[in-house]
């Protein structure tokens, strides 16, 4: 990185002397520099926040089909996956959540002010925002299903948390889709795309489900 600098700066003095200008500075890499940082930051973030969203669906199943084992086993799996899911969602799960939106905000911040706002004006930044808020909604959501199953409120089969879990997996697959094709992405085919994957993790999750009662 440092002979990269180096190499623009002598760059940029030859072009200089000659009558040439070059819109790349030492000061515009410098800043690129800070939003890898963030950008790196961000993505742990990203990752912690969707292994807490997949764990907790998890731990909704099983305190479901706990219900069904005999006492005493009953009470004691029931209390510890409700202890649990408090401590994943207070210590990881919410502040993986801020922090990935922090992270964000300053990646946002840094490409508006030092590379004209490149990231505001393209429209697949757009669609991924709009998946960005689906998915801060699908957690606080998950937060009110903890706080119903901490008071023993139970309106779901593992079946169909087993589905509710794959909707996390959706917003992961989409998102990744929107990032790294972004402008070649061709939306009819990615929207086809997804319908197809999510018929397959709901196909996916029913054969699980007959293999287990068999």
């Amino acid at each position: 990185m440092v002979l990269f600098k180096i190499c623009i700066v002598s760059l940029q003095k030859i072009l200089h002397h000659r009558g040439f200008k070059i819109r790349t500075s030492y000061l515009i890499i410098l800043k690129m520099e800070y939003y890898a940082y963030v950008k790196s930051v961000h993505l742990i973030f990203v990752v912690s926040w969707f292994v807490g969203l997949f764990y907790i669906v998890r731990l909704f199943i099983y305190q479901v089909e706990s219900y069904e084992k005999p006492e005493p086993d009953k009470t004691i799996l029931t209390t510890e996956y409700k202890r649990i899911q408090s401590l994943l969602y207070k210590i990881i799960m919410t502040p993986a959540m801020y922090l990935t939106v922090l992270s964000a905000l300053g990646m946002i911040w840094l490409d508006y002010v030092h590379l004209d706002g490149r990231l505001l004006k393209a429209g697949w930044f757009h669609i991924k925002l709009g998946l960005v808020i689906g998915l801060i909604a699908y957690h606080f959501y998950c937060a009110k299903m903890m706080k119903d199953f901490s008071q023993d409120v139970i309106n779901w089969t593992s079946g169909q948390l087993r589905m509710w879990n794959e909707v996390a997996t959706l917003f992961l697959v989409s998102i990744i889709f929107v990032v790294f094709l972004k402008n070649a992405f061709n939306w009819i085919y990615g929207v086809l795309g997804l319908i197809a994957f999510g018929v397959l993790l709901m196909m996916a999750v029913r054969l699980a489900k007959r293999l287990r009662e068999k």
